[in-house]
Parts: C-alpha cells; structure tokens; sequence
C-alpha cells in the first residue's frame, strides 16, 4: 500500500521536468567548472574529472532537495557522479608525487613555501593506492564521501520489493540512514578540497599567457606566483529549505502521534484477519486514505502503513490487519486474540496513530463513473470508499455526483474473500431494497484454485447464491479481459470522463494504463478514462 498517484499525461509532463532540470543542471556547472579562467590550473590538476564530478554534484544537490519534499516516504532514485570523483583523488595524489619540470608539479608544491597558497589538497608525498586511502579516511570530504556513500547504498538496496515485503524491519532502520546521508552531505564540502584562483590574483597573472612561462614564476619581470582559494560548500543552500520543512512536518507528526487512541473494538475475522475500531479526538478521514500505527507493546519505534476501512461518516476509524509477519503476529497476540476468553478492553494495547494521509481513491466522487479494482489486499482502500458512497446515497442521494461504480476485485485464492464479502452482501441486500440494483455493478475473479475447488465450484454452480462469497453475483474464475470490460463501459457512457482507480501491482497498473489511454477519444466531447492509482 502507498501514497503514489498517476495520472499518465500529467506523470510524463512531471519526468520531462524533471530530466530537463537535471540535463539543465549537468550542462550549466559542467561549464561552469570546464571554461572560467579561476579554474584554468585546477584543470591542468584534474583534467575534465573537475567538471565531471562538479556537475553530478549540483544535480545530486538538487535531487536530496526534492527528496526531502516528500518527507521520504518513498526514495528518489538519483545518479552520483562517483567515479569523477575517484579520479580527482587519484590525479592529485599522482601529481603531489610527480617528478619536478612540469606544470602538474610546480602546481602541486605550491604552498610548501610561505606566502603562498596551494591548489592541490593533498599535501602528503604517499603514492597511490596508499595515498588515495590515507585521503578517504583522513579528509573530512573523503570521509564523509564514504559515508554517505555507505548509506546510499544500504537504503538503496534495503528498499527493494523482496526486502520491504519479506524483511520489513531491515528496510524500516536502514531507511533511516537518510539523516547520516544528509548530514555527511552537507558537511562533504567543509574542507573546501576544490579550489580556484582567486580574483585578485586573475588581474596580474593570466593563466592562458603564464602557463607557458611556469617555470618562471616569481621571477623579476615574470608572471607572480598564483594564489588560490577553495569553494565554499553549496549543499545546505540547497537542502536548508526542505529541512527545515520536514523538521516542522516531523513536529507535526510526533504531536499527533501523542494523542490518546481508544480501541474500541477488535474483530477477530477468518483466517487470521483482525479488525482495529478506534476512537481518536479530532480525527478526520476522507475516503481511502492511510494510517500509520505503532504499537509500543511490539515495538517502541516501527510505524506500519495500514489503509482505513471505515467511512467518514461512521463514529469510529478502522483497520484491517492480516496477519503476515512478526509485527503483525505481535499486535495480534498484543489485543489477546490468541487466547479464547474475552479480552477487557482495559487490557488492550496503547495504539499511537500518525496520520491520516492522502491517496488517488479520494478523487472518486469527483466523477460520475468510475472503475475501481482491486488486487488481493489491495481491495482494503475501496471498503472505505464502498461505505462512504452507500452512506452518501442512502442520505443525500440527490447530491450525489457519483452515479454508477463498476468494481472488479481479482483474489489469487478464496482466503482473501471473507472479511470483504460481508460488506458486498449489505450493500447487495441494501440496493435490492431501495430497487438500485444497478448502482453498483460488481466483478469477483478468482485468479488461482486446485481440482478439489474446481470440482466443488461446478457442483455448486447452480445455486442462487455464489459457493464462494454468498453473494448473488456468481465469482469468475481466469482474469477479467480489460479491453472488452473498457469497450462496453465506453459504449454504455458516451462523452463522459470516467474515473479508474487501481489498488494492486505494477503489472495491472501498466495493462490499465494502457487500456485507459487507447480507449479514450481523441475528440474532448469523447469517452476520458483517468487512470489512479496506488501503490502497496
């Protein structure tokens, strides 16, 4: 579960942006670092190393700017001029120790005599590789630079799919090495290692003119000796706005996280599903949004992402947790549903709740059709939504833009039916009533079964109620054909925009996409489907 919206035309709008910045950036201090004079000798130093390392640096600047934006909730991924940097060490090492009679070397021992100021950092006479090790971990930036490095790696690699699902507290701590990352970022620079010809010195000793001349520096009539100066780090410009945003959002969170949550009801569902009904002053939700929850009693410091089940308009917030995991087996035994006498509510775990927080199902009722699908437990966002529009209806129908839902929900095994299919029969039972059976049309696909089920299913096929789910409308067994439920949902609501709303895998989400974007008219009086999604 997650908080990413899509929308197509508006995601690749955002990328183009966001690629051109960075090209942008590349270019500018690529030039900015290969063409000023200031620079002239540290390019004899370094070679073209400079501007590669300088104009990765700038679009990293810019990439932990955004990062913090978000409140990392989910990691950009960003490209590190590394190996740039790599070399500038190795070169100025080489040139420390090079042989007198060039210009790399006269360079290099400036500084070692008063009155004069040294361009290459690296003051030792150790050869590599030994000197490029004594610069990693002895100068604030090589230090830091591995450092930072370090961490970018393991939170990198902590973050992929198999990690967060199957190791969740590994990638939950790892995570939190952004806060060594960005303050080894910001201090990387500190040591001023790049270094420039000053101002002053530019007027009386043109590099162009006395690079030629070097070996007479100081001389009476010659060029003077250069003098230089190090760059003073840019990093926190860029970052100081965004930190000081999520430190405030942080504030924010952990005071709301103090408030007292009451629970006051725990349902225990089949196969290992609970229900959380909680109480909590002030406590506002729209439809599909998420909570994170933190139980001390498992754990004093995991918060886990769980989305809300309950409408806005019930007295209480709800989540359903299916147990999976260590935390969850925790919080299970924690509210005393492994034991079979009745728990007092005074026995009930202290519950802290952060949120609640945003997704793309709360843009539903900004249409008056919309396709909402669900994968597996990625139907948990559409139980809120499902109530709130009945709730809605059954109230204030008459004001109600919604009109028509077409819900599909795609089970890998009919484990995952219980809990929800108790809310399709209310709102099945509740619309035959009011003679609006048409209101919402529903869609269940199993997706997986063994020869035993196959066998019971026929056998059952006839019934009036569905073997599976109870429900009337019979479940499907494969996967549903996209291209023809698009086409005849376009066909019964022509010229209208209709929202489709995704909680489920990647995979699903690119086949929708892509059917949202070929069955919607070029015309603007045309069919639209707008395609949401969200990620879990």
């Amino acid at each position: 579960m997650g908080n990413w919206v899509e929308n197509e035309g508006l995601s690749i709008f955002v990328v183009l942006v966001w690629l051109g910045l960075n090209v942008f950036l590349f270019w500018w201090f690529y030039l900015a670092y290969d063409l000023p004079q200031n620079f002239f000798y540290t390019r004899v130093l370094l070679g073209r190393a400079l501007a590669l390392a300088r104009a990765p640096a700038a679009c990293l600047n810019f990439n932990c700017m955004l990062i913090l934006l978000p409140v990392c909730r989910n990691l950009l991924s960003f490209l590190r001029g590394s190996s740039a940097h790599l070399f500038n060490v190795e070169w100025s090492v080489h040139a420390r120790v090079e042989e007198e009679g060039t210009l790399a070397a006269v360079l290099s021992r400036l500084g070692d005599s008063p009155n004069e100021s040294y361009i290459n950092f690296y003051r030792q006479t150790i050869p590599n590789p030994v000197g490029g090790l004594y610069v990693a971990f002895t100068y604030l930036a090589g230090l830091t630079g591995v450092i930072i490095t370090l961490a970018l790696i393991l939170i990198i690699t902590s973050s992929t799919k198999i990690i967060r699902r199957s190791y969740f507290e590994v990638f939950w701590y790892t995570h939190h090495l952004f806060v060594i990352f960005f303050i080894g970022l910001v201090i990387h620079g500190a040591g001023r290692i790049v270094r420039g010809q000053t101002a002053m010195s530019l007027a009386e000793h043109i590099p162009e003119v006395c690079s030629k001349n070097f070996t007479d520096w100081g001389k009476k009539g010659a060029c003077p000796v250069p003098q230089f100066a190090g760059n003073p780090p840019m990093t926190w410009k860029w970052v100081v706005g965004p930190m000081f945003l999520y430190f405030c959002e942080r504030l924010v969170r952990f005071w709301r996280s103090q408030q007292k949550v009451v629970i006051t009801k725990v349902v225990i569902h089949p196969f290992k599903t609970i229900e959380l009904q909680m109480m909590k002053k002030g406590f506002k939700m729209e439809v599909g949004q998420y909570i994170f929850v933190k139980c001390p009693a498992v754990s004093k410091l995991e918060w886990h992402p769980f989305t809300l089940t309950s409408a806005p308009e019930e007295d209480y917030f709800s989540i359903h947790v299916r147990i999976v995991g260590d935390w969850t087996e925790g919080l299970f035994n924690a509210c005393g549903c492994d034991k079979q006498e009745f728990q007092e509510a005074w026995k009930l775990p202290k519950i802290a709740v952060d949120g609640p927080f945003g997704t793309a199902s709360e843009d539903v009722f900004s249409y008056e059709t919309v396709m909402l699908v669900g994968a597996g437990i990625g139907v948990t966002p559409f139980a809120s939504v499902l109530k709130s529009v009945w709730y809605k209806y059954c109230h204030d129908a008459t004001n109600l833009k919604l009109k028509k839902i077409y819900f599909y929900w795609l089970c890998r095994d009919t484990h995952a039916f219980e809990w929800f299919a108790d809310l399709l029969q209310s709102l099945e039972t509740q619309m035959q009533e009011r003679n609006n059976a048409e209101f919402l049309s529903y869609n269940i696909y199993l997706t997986g079964w063994d020869e035993t089920q196959a066998t019971h299913f026929v056998m059952h096929h006839e019934e009036e109620k569905d073997v599976i789910t109870g429900l009337k409308q019979k479940t499907l067994y494969g996967r549903p054909n996209w291209e023809n439920e698009f086409k005849t949902i376009a066909r019964q609501h022509p010229g209208s925009r209709i929202g489709v709303f995704l909680c489920g895998p990647e995979g699903l989400a690119d086949t929708l996409n892509k059917q949202s974007i070929s069955n919607s008219e070029a015309d603007p009086r045309g069919v639209h489907f707008i395609f949401n999604k969200e990620n879990f």
